[in-house]
């Protein structure tokens, strides 16, 4: 046998070895889709050309599995600030399961650590895993409608508890945080789906169902998109449509969904309507003649995931010839990218998160119940600390009493879940203290009780705030200024107040600690008491982390994420969306009674040193801003370092305040840092009406560095060269 004939001889058998190897591994798998090697788009391709049209539109739900074809696919799951199969909503309908419960969403939004935040989506997209997948539980579901990406444009709107605050750019980096967390840092699987809500410009709850946000397109690239875009690069792909129209064209319809977050921004994954949409848009919107047209009209427009009872309407819609089934072809695809990506059509040895199934139960771990507690004290905002009243010295105190309805009590919110455990602020305090202090407390109902231990107490911590369900049915609220899904507040002021003000008169060393959802107008309780601390409900160690911040075991150093206004006068009319009128710090109009990113310390801090790389920026060039932070008081504590700008020179209304950078530090006493905050030209463009895109302009632009929006330390102007 000659070489050449050998050689020829050896290639044909590597090659038929190969095609035996590769027909081999084929084998094993029953349909090409089951085949984790094979292309994402070309396993959807053979996937649909599988279903029938009945189990098409059963896709079309909020759980695209097919026992038939082994597809067991996910549903969804609430998660704003903790796994949700439990709490006063009932989601863990089927089989409640306790989960880790951290603050509110507004809370943990106030504690300036994008860092930490992310830390939080991991731990619940941990959990929601566990459950999803453990022997024991196998309930709940990977998709996880996180984070609500929405903006708190208003202090009255309902859900504002929901949210990250005000400012467009602050709540984008928290989405993306919370979106990441989630997700995990796998490069080909996530841990969970982070499904955000509710695009788009949904900040209203009365009338939500039939209402219609209205501002023109700069506002919507500028400002209310701006967090939804900043989640899809973050690499989200699941969002929920909103209730309300946009000018005129209901969420769950418009163009922008395919036109804007599809074509423009990738997004190519899941798109659902919010519960009960399809029926609004025909009876509340009164868009389409019946459910038939309306189904129809919501999947030509992109959705693929219906919170309704969709099968029928679309049976019809494709029976008159409404809608085709190549039209149902087109959306799910969507649905079955997210079930590749969270691994569900591949081998469980094939996806490092299938493994999260054993051991014991996340939420009893240490280390989640110091995250929780972490959490708690960061989010905690000193909104007044007249001559160092705080904080107290819990080796001298005698006596104290906890007055107010929350006093004993940790209220969960709608969207919670049900925590192995709570705190209640009284439980921290008495175990903060121990057994030789007298710790007393009343929810303040009773006048009697009240007058008898705030005269003898050394020390009143009024706990007051509002209600995170107004203890009351779906759609009512008795306390004016509470608010909750499908009830905007009607008053932003404190009706506690009142209590407040009897304590004072019997014992004037009180505290108020305001565990609030959204900004009140305290005003009476500013100018008169000596110490006001704020956070969020729902944490499991709510009481513990307030004991640690009062008694100084934790120097607070949150920063609140809206403007706080004095009075309802200085607020537009609750449906004007356009912010430009009055809104958010960017054009608020006089003296807040707290301004966006306002919190203070137990200690001082000195900033020096200030100056920039640069004193012009060009086209897609990068400026670092340079200062110099020192912990000048006696105590370890924390700072964030925020950096404004404002245009000169622009040819367009520009906001007189625009958050760009920022960064939360530690420092003990006496310790100095260099801060480094990035500016890029990308981050002066405006949106340009004429062209339809991001311009940058010449322009002169002021730098703003200080501690919050209203406390600016250093300035310097800058040229923008195109």
């Amino acid at each position: 046998m000659n070489s050449t004939y050998r050689t020829k001889v050896i290639l044909c058998l590597t090659l038929l070895a190969g095609i035996l190897f590769r027909t081999a591994i084929h084998a094993q798998y029953l349909y090409p889709f089951q085949n984790p090697d094979l292309e994402a788009e070309k396993r959807i391709d053979n996937i649909i050309s599988l279903l029938t049209l009945d189990e098409k539109i059963v896709c079309l739900g909020t759980n695209p599995s097919i026992p038939r074809l082994g597809i067991k696919g996910s549903g969804h799951i609430e998660g704003l600030h903790g796994v949700a199969l439990g709490g006063p909503g009932g989601w863990g309908r089927r089989k409640l399961v306790t989960t880790t419960t951290f603050p509110q969403a507004y809370g943990m939004a106030e504690t300036w650590d994008t860092a930490l935040v992310r830390k939080v989506a991991n731990v619940e997209g941990y959990e929601a895993r566990y459950i999803f997948q453990s022997e024991k539980y196998n309930t709940g579901g990977l998709v996880v409608r996180a984070p609500n990406a929405d903006l708190g444009r208003d202090p009255r709107w309902g859900r504002t508890e929901e949210c990250y605050g005000e400012d467009a750019y602050f709540n984008g980096l928290m989405t993306q945080a919370y979106v990441k967390g989630l997700q995990g840092d796998h490069p080909k699987y996530w841990q969970v789906a982070s499904l955000m809500k509710h695009f788009l410009a949904n900040s209203n709850e009365n009338d939500r169902v039939r209402s219609t946000s209205d501002f023109d397109e700069r506002l919507f690239r500028e400002y209310y998109a701006l967090p939804f875009k900043m989640g899809i690069e973050a690499g989200s792909r699941a969002y929920m449509a909103a209730y309300n129209k946009y000018n005129g064209i209901p969420m769950m319809v418009h163009p922008i969904l395919k036109e804007v977050t599809v074509k423009e921004w990738g997004q190519n994954g899941i798109i659902c309507t919010d519960g009960g949409a399809l029926r609004l848009l025909w009876k509340e919107h009164k868009y389409y003649p019946d459910s038939t047209w309306a189904a129809a009209a919501g999947v030509k427009a992109g959705i693929n995931q219906f919170l309704d009872q969709h099968t029928g309407s679309i049976q019809k819609a494709i029976q008159e010839g409404i809608l085709k089934e190549g039209d149902i072809d087109e959306v799910i695809r969507g649905n079955f990218r997210v079930m590749i990506k969270l691994g569900l059509l591949d081998p469980p040895g094939m996806v490092p998160y299938a493994s999260i199934k054993d051991g014991a139960e996340p939420w009893l771990s240490e280390q989640n119940k110091e995250l929780v507690r972490e959490v708690t004290r960061k989010s905690i905002v000193l909104l007044k600390n007249e001559d160092g009243f705080l904080p107290l010295n819990k080796n001298s105190i005698k006596s104290i009493v906890i007055i107010g309805p929350y006093a004993n009590q940790v209220l969960l919110d709608w969207y919670s879940g049900t925590p192995p455990y709570t705190i209640s602020v009284e439980e921290g305090i008495r175990k903060k203290l121990g057994a030789g202090v007298d710790v007393q407390w009343t929810t303040g109902q009773n006048t009697d009780s009240v007058q008898m231990l705030a005269s003898k107490a050394d020390y009143v911590l009024m706990v007051v705030g509002n209600h995170t369900w107004c203890n009351a049915g779906w759609e009512l609220c008795p306390t004016p200024s509470d608010g909750k899904e499908a009830v905007d507040r009607r008053f932003i002021y404190l009706e506690q107040e009142e209590l407040i003000k009897k304590v004072y008169r019997i014992n004037p060393k009180v505290i108020v600690a305001l565990l609030a959802s959204f900004p009140y107008a305290i005003t009476w309780t500013q100018h008169n008491i000596s110490a006001i601390l704020h956070m969020t409900h729902n944490s499991q160690e709510q009481g513990a982390a307030l004991a640690d911040v009062l008694f100084g075991d934790y120097n607070p150093g949150g920063k609140l994420v809206q403007t706080w206004p004095r009075s309802m006068e200085q607020l537009p009319p609750m449906m004007d969306y356009n912010i430009r009128n009055g809104r958010t710090y960017q054009y608020f109009k006089g003296t807040p009674l707290y301004p966006f990113g306002y919190g203070l310390s137990y200690t001082t801090f000195f900033l020096s040193d200030f100056n920039t790389s640069a004193n012009d920026i060009k086209r897609n060039g990068v400026i670092t801003v340079n200062v110099r932070i020192k912990n000048t008081g006696k105590l370890k504590g924390d700072e964030v370092v925020q950096l404004y700008i404002q245009h000169l020179n622009s040819e367009v209304a520009r906001p007189q305040k625009e958050l760009k950078a920022f960064q939360r530090i530690n420092l003990s006493p006496g310790e100095q840092k260099n801060v480094q905050l990035k500016l890029t030209a990308d981050q002066l463009r405006y949106w340009d009406e004429t062209t339809h895109s991001f311009v940058l302009e010449e322009d002169k632009v002021k730098l703003m560095v200080g501690t919050s929006s209203a406390d600016i330390k250093f300035q310097k102007v800058l040229s923008v060269i195109k």
